[in-house]
């Protein structure tokens, strides 16, 4: 009887130490750290103020994810990702530099979307009075012309080609100097490095020490578009894929307009998961 009771005693015991493992093992706490996403974008420089934005829109009803931006030129973007660094969602100034990533086989297929457009324009410090067209580029007085280094820079890709188209460059050359992404670009002018600079119609948006001298012509350079996409090295894929699609919903859409951004009607295709 007493090895009965003994027994019982001993089988109530270890029943309760299981039970009180198992809640510890569905604890909601762990499951709610769990379920946390740390999410980094690659994105062009010149998206860094509505991306910002963005950010803070989405975190409203998803505060779970952690989103931190890695901003810059697209080129040297594009060049990190190749090399291996971390990123789970890129967004480029340009088709060229997503193509890029696309044809080797580092993009998560049917994620890849355009954002939106911009345009390109020919800004000058608020104060000045010596620039009001392109031409007026090759007078003397103006003697340093801010432009993205081409080579990584697509606003200065864009910009070299406006520059061509016009019969401009090779004349005006010797007055380039480059910036490593347009925001540098947009600095030079508005500290007074340079008398003038090619920048998104977004980046002149932003500050009131420069002013638009002039819009450069849609024909005269290759369409400013932004794609975005998910990459198949993405730690996070689900989170990823879900503020991809986020960021042509209608809140994100209103923040890109608000900062000048020209946002097509085209939504990312919903993804299985």
């Amino acid at each position: 009887m007493k090895r009965r009771q003994l027994f019982a005693t001993l089988s109530i015991a270890v029943a309760s130490l299981l039970l009180t493992a198992g809640l510890r093992l569905f604890d909601p706490s762990v499951v709610i750290a769990q379920s946390n996403a740390n999410l980094l974008v690659s994105a062009a420089a010149s998206l860094k103020d509505a991306m910002e934005e963005i950010k803070t829109v989405y975190q409203q009803s998803k505060p779970s994810v952690n989103i931190n931006y890695n901003l810059g030129a697209s080129g040297a973007l594009q060049q990190q990702i190749e090399q291996g660094a971390p990123a789970d969602v890129f967004i480029s100034a340009g088709k060229k530099q997503m193509d890029a990533l696309e044809q080797k086989g580092l993009l998560l297929p049917g994620t890849r979307a355009n954002l939106a457009n911009n345009s390109l324009v020919l800004v000058v410090p608020s104060n000045s009075t010596g620039v009001t067209s392109f031409n007026t580029l090759s007078d003397a007085k103006v003697k340093k012309i801010a432009i993205g280094e081409p080579r990584s820079v697509p606003a200065g890709q864009y910009g070299e080609q406006v520059l061509q188209n016009l019969n401009l460059l090779q004349k005006i050359k010797p007055k380039l100097v480059y910036g490593s992404n347009v925001r540098q670009v947009l600095a030079a002018v508005e500290s007074g490095n340079a008398d003038a600079g090619l920048v998104y119609a977004t980046d002149a948006k932003i500050t009131n020490k420069v002013k638009v001298a002039v819009v450069a012509s849609e024909k005269s350079h290759s369409p400013i578009v932004y794609p975005m996409a998910v990459l198949k090295s993405s730690k996070n894929v689900d989170a990823a894929k879900e503020f991809v699609q986020f960021l042509s919903g209608d809140s994100a859409v209103a923040v890109l307009k608000k900062y000048g951004f020209i946002v097509q009607a085209s939504k990312v295709p919903a993804t299985s998961r």
